[in-house]
Order: structure tokens, then C-alpha cells, then sequence
């Protein structure tokens, strides 16, 4: 993507007047010019209003921007953002360097597009003079990693399989000096992660299953641990998926794309931890070695796995890279996996649903959230529901009874069995905006990285 955040001295910006409701009638009463283009617009400082004020040229040389209540937050500047001609623009009036840094960064997510597929290629982006000029190179690096995680849910799995997820996963390490280490293929039994090779079997070996991981920071910081489920296209496998079901499985490597964009915004910021990023990058294919319902699954960290149903395939490959973290001790463990359609009858596709036995951490997410504006809602690891994921033949099996019927609740519990001892916490994210509006376009979105990171960035100063 295009840098779109520029230092704030740019000479010829466009003003951006932020106008309140309450404010409109003093500030139109202060100005003949923004009174007519106002008047003319409907405009009443009502939220999501624009108005634009031509100068003696004819050019945009104001914008009018109803901010309805003044406290309302900055990520409303998205919808600004996506809705202005080409040109760089200035916010009017007082703003901190935290109230700046975060419109930068709202404006950069309200400008995203995707048009890789396209030979027109739309109009130059807006770009914002913004005054956080002592975070412009972390914001843009913010800007940068989500605007490469909505990339890669956006790209269809023709184009973004197994190899071109780690083609990305080794860019972002070279790019901050991190190592990383990738386990493919049948290698994948003898490393010891045998539920990520059972569901990957039955792709193509071009497209074989694989673990990725990038470690970086020096040994003697805390460990943070980051976790991504990354199943390039989910089929259902034999249990397939009906057509309508499967049409937009594309994004279903969401947690992969999430878990590298945050590992990227913790590496660009230099956060004083060591890092561990776990993706297990597998298609969940159709094939004659593909993983049948009933069968029993080994898993790394030994409890064997009945599968009920082909189609509870991430929380299997979760279980492997959750293991693995387990190993290292980690002083925090997140992982991000579109889970379950549960959360979304739950909660809808803005809010994600989190879970964690850590009440502090708890706090610290669902404070972060309201801050950053990164919605999130804690949901119940209820021991109640774990008798329904006893197996007969196994020691656990990834389909709950029906009686339980809290999907991502179960899920939850599932990952619980192989989590590390110490703060954990899974997001079922659904990392997609299913409806277009100015600033929220349709297709791939970030969810719940911004309110973590901002929770590391406190706990790790």
C-alpha cells in the first residue's frame, strides 16, 4: 500500500473542520463560505455527514465532517476517510498525540482497498497530514501490517495457499531480522505435529500442510506467544460444506493473517519481549487419504482425538501449535482463529467473542477495546459444557454433544485442553465485513489485534 500519512508542516493541505452537532450554528455563524457549502450539503453536524467547500478555483479547499456528539471516538473517521478525493488533508482544532495517532491509524484503515484483480485501478488515495509525527513511522508500520492481513483474507485460495502464506510469513521475518523455521509435509509426523498433517493430507503436495514459526527477542525478555490458525480454504473435507457455506472459506486462514500482523506490529515496535508465532497452514481438501469421520487423530501433546465431524478442523491444528507454545513457557498466549459460526450468532460479525481463565487479563482486554475501539466481549469458558466433548473411544473428540449447543463455547474448551499453564486467551474473529459501508468495505477485516497489541504494549513497557 501507498504511505498516506503524511508529516503534519505539508504545505497546501485541505482542512478538515471536525464539527460537533452542538457547534454548528457558531461555527456557521463564523463563516459565510462554510455556511453556503454547509447549507447547500444538508449538513447539521450529524455523524457521518461531509460537506465540501470549493474555493474561488472551484477545487475542495475545506471539508465540513459531522462528528455528532464531541466524545465520540476516532475510529469514525474511517468513514471520512474513504469518501474524499484525492488530496492531502488537515484536521482542524485541538488533538493530543494519542486522539492524533489514533485518527492516523483510522484513516489508514478507512482507505484500504483491494483491487489486485482489476485493471482499473481506482482513484489516488487521500492522505492525511497528521501531527502524531512522533509515531508516523509506527503507524505507518500499523497501517502497513493490517493492511497485509486484509490482503491476504482477500486472496482467493487459488493464489493464497499453504506455500504463498509462508512465502509472506518469510518476508515479515527478514523484514525484522526474526527467525523462522518451517516444518512441511509427512516432515510434519516426525516433528511431532500429527494433527496438522491429518487434517492437510489430502491437498495436493504442492499445496502439502505445513507449521510455521518465527521466534524473535532476546531470550532473557518475557515470552509472548502468538497463534494463528491459517486453513487456506476449509471444504469441510468430508463432511462437506454446502455451497453457500463454503463460497467465502477463502478467509478461513484469517488467524494466520492476524497472528503475522500482530507479530509484525509488535516486531516494528520493538516491544521488549521475545516473540513466538505459530501458524499451522494446512487445506482442508477433499481426497482419498482425507481424515474420515471417526477416525481417532494423535496430537502433539499426546491425548488422542476422535473426529465427529471433518468440517471442526481448526481447533485440531490449533491443538498442535497450542502444544507447542506449552513447551516454551510463554509469559502470555493469544491465538486468533475464524472458529465457529456460533460466535456470530452469538455476537454478530463486529464483535468477537474472547475466552480466558485470566480475570486480570480479562481487564486489561476489555478495557483496551473500549479504548482503541476494537470490540470485543468476554464470553464464559463454562465447565458445564465440557462433558460434552467426551469421546467413547478417544480421550477427547472436536464435535460437542448437541445437548451443550454453545458452539464457540465448546471450541473454546477444546483449545483449553492444550493451552499453555499460564494467561491464555483465544478470539473467535470472523475477520470479514459482510456488508459495505463508506470506511468498512466489504471483505477482509481486522479484528481484535489492535486492543491486544495495546494490552502488550502495557504490560510490556
Amino acid at each position: 500500500m501507498s504511505d498516506i500519512l503524511a508529516p503534519a508542516d505539508t504545505a497546501g493541505a485541505i482542512t478538515v473542520h471536525p464539527v460537533a452537532a452542538a457547534d454548528w450554528e457558531t461555527l456557521r455563524a463564523s463563516s459565510q463560505r462554510l455556511a453556503a457549502a454547509g447549507k447547500l450539503a444538508g449538513f447539521v453536524g450529524d455523524e457521518g455527514q461531509i460537506a465540501l467547500v470549493p474555493g474561488e478555483n472551484g477545487a475542495c479547499e475545506a471539508v465540513l465532517f459531522g462528528i455528532g456528539a464531541a466524545d465520540a471516538g476516532a475510529m469514525r473517521w474511517r468513514s471520512l476517510a474513504a469518501r474524499l478525493p484525492p488530496g492531502t488533508y488537515r484536521i482542524e482544532g485541538p488533538c493530543n498525540e494519542e486522539q492524533a495517532a489514533q485518527i492516523a491509524l483510522a484513516w489508514s484503515l478507512g482507505t484500504y482497498r483491494f483491487d489486485r484483480y482489476k485493471q482499473a485501478r481506482g482513484a489516488p488515495l487521500p492522505r492525511l497530514a497528521t501531527t502524531a509525527t512522533a509515531d508516523i513511522a509506527q503507524l505507518r508500520a500499523f497501517a502497513h501490517a493490517c493492511a497485509m492481513a486484509r490482503d491476504m483474507i482477500n486472496t482467493p485460495a487459488n493464489d493464497m495457499g499453504p506455500l504463498q502464506v509462508e512465502s509472506v510469513a518469510r518476508e515479515v521475518a527478514h523484514l525484522h531480522g526474526a527467525r523462522i523455521a518451517v516444518t512441511t509435509g509427512d516432515a510434519l509426523i516426525e516433528a511431532g505435529y500429527p494433527a496438522v498433517h491429518a487434517v492437510g493430507r489430502a491437498a495436493v503436495a504442492e499445496r502439502a500442510p505445513r507449521m510455521v514459526e518465527i521466534t524473535w527477542g532476546e531470550p532473557r525478555l518475557p515470552l509472548v506467544a502468538v497463534i494463528g490458525k491459517g486453513v487456506v480454504f476449509d471444504s469441510g473435507g468430508l463432511d462437506l460444506k454446502p455451497s453457500a457455506g463454503m463460497r467465502w472459506m477463502k478467509k478461513d486462514m484469517g488467524g494466520a493473517a492476524h497472528a503475522l500482523a500482530l507479530a509484525r506490529m509488535i516486531m516494528a515496535a520493538k516491544l521488549p519481549v521475545q516473540l513466538c508465532m505459530l501458524a499451522p497452514v494446512v487445506e482442508n481438501a477433499v481426497a482419498g487419504d482425507a481424515m474420515r469421520p471417526g477416525d481417532v487423530l494423535a496430537s502433539r501433546r499426546g491425548l488422542s482425538i476422535e473426529v465427529g465431524n471433518t468440517d471442526a478442523e481448526g481447533r485440531l491444528i490449533l491443538a498442535d501449535a497450542l502444544t507447542r507454545a506449552a513447551e516454551l513457557a510463554p509469559d502470555l498466549t493469544v491465538d486468533l482463529a475464524t472458529l465457529t459460526g456460533a460466535a456470530r450468532v452469538a455476537l454478530g460479525p463486529e464483535v468477537v467473542p474472547f475466552y480466558t481463565a485470566d480475570d486480570a487479563l480479562a481487564d486489561e482486554l476489555a478495557a483496551a477495546a473500549k479504548r482503541v475501539e476494537d470490540p470485543l466481549w468476554r464470553m464464559p469458558l463454562w465447565k458445564g459444557y465440557r462433558a460434552a466433548l467426551d469421546s467413547d473411544v478417544a480421550e477427547i473428540k472436536n464435535d460437542p454433544d448437541p445437548w451443550a449447543q454453545a458452539g464457540s463455547i465448546t471450541a473454546a474448551l477444546f483449545l483449553q485442553q492444550f493451552a499453555p499453564a499460564g494467561a491464555w486467551a483465544h478470539f473467535d474473529i470472523f475477520a470479514w465485513n459482510p456488508r459495505a459501508r463508506p470506511g468498512w468495505p466489504q471483505g477482509a477485516e481486522i479484528q481484535a489485534i489492535r486492543a491486544i497489541f495495546a494490552v502488550l504494549q502495557a504490560r510490556y513497557r
